[in-house]
């Protein structure tokens, strides 16, 4: 994951981000061996060497711990790591103590539920890949009740307004009355806006979306706003494919504690 090159300097400990910002204006500081002296350039220890005054900072970088956060969003916060409106951010709710994080996909502005950050870019780039299938669980509240044949549809994959075809899913109906109706649905890839793309292309627009399980992992503890660390099995479970794919069961509860952000 590529980031600015006075951060990387102050996360191996050689500087601050100041003092980083004087040394690469200064010159002192190489990516694979050419001087940079521009302060937003931008680097990658996984692939990049990084030199400071003639020091390899890779080693030093890649003894930082990983972080692997379980955030319930609530609404009305924008699932990115900065915003040029100043709209709030889901990274405002864990603590800056933590370092810097990374949202692991996205929820959108008005949808609710658990999200996943973390500083590991290999881990958010597996969860994220669509060719690893890993089972996303959503609660849907959806305007009117839709026909059988529609929500099969669904089912089956539908085009969306794009011209693009989304993958087969999981759809359940939980619930419904004269004017609304309820669904679990599961995804195994993650276009933008994707379940209530799907929705209007059936005529039955979604009022309520809540994110409720990340493959294995669901935590019913957890309450808006609130995060907690991912335990090591729960890492494993989600980078493990054949346990990824699946989805939990409805009542699971982790046994975790929850901190509030």
């Amino acid at each position: 994951m590529e980031e600015r090159l006075q951060k990387l300097i102050a996360q191996a400990g050689i500087a601050s981000r100041r003092h980083a910002e004087e040394m690469i204006a200064a010159g002192e500081v190489t990516i694979n061996g050419q001087v940079v002296t521009e302060l937003g350039t931008k680097a990658d220890p996984a692939r990049d060497h990084i030199k400071v005054r003639g020091r390899l900072i890779n080693p030093l970088l890649a003894e930082r711990e990983k972080i692997y956060v379980l955030l319930n969003k609530p609404r009305g916060y924008l699932t990115s790591a900065a915003d040029p409106e100043g709209r709030p951010l889901v990274t405002e709710l864990v603590p800056a103590s933590l370092g810097r994080l990374f949202p692991v996909g996205r929820l959108d502005f008005n949808t609710e539920g658990l999200l996943l950050l973390t500083n590991d870019g290999d881990f958010a780039n597996y969860i994220t890949a669509a060719r690893n299938g890993v089972a996303k669980v959503y609660e849907v509240k959806a305007k009117g009740v839709p026909a059988p044949e529609g929500i099969e549809r669904l089912r089956r994959g539908i085009r969306l307004d794009d011209g693009e075809k989304t993958a087969p899913a999981q759809i359940t109906q939980t619930g419904e009355t004269k004017t609304n109706s309820w669904f679990e649905v599961v995804l195994h890839e993650g276009r933008n806006q994707q379940i209530r793309r799907m929705f209007d292309q059936i005529g039955h627009s979604v009022l309520k979306l809540r994110r409720v399980a990340i493959g294995m992992v669901r935590d019913e503890r957890l309450k808006p706003k609130e995060w907690r660390r991912l335990s090591a099995a729960e890492i494993k479970q989600l980078m493990n494919p054949n346990v990824a794919r699946k989805s939990p069961a409805k009542k699971r509860v982790a046994s975790h504690g929850s901190r509030r952000g």
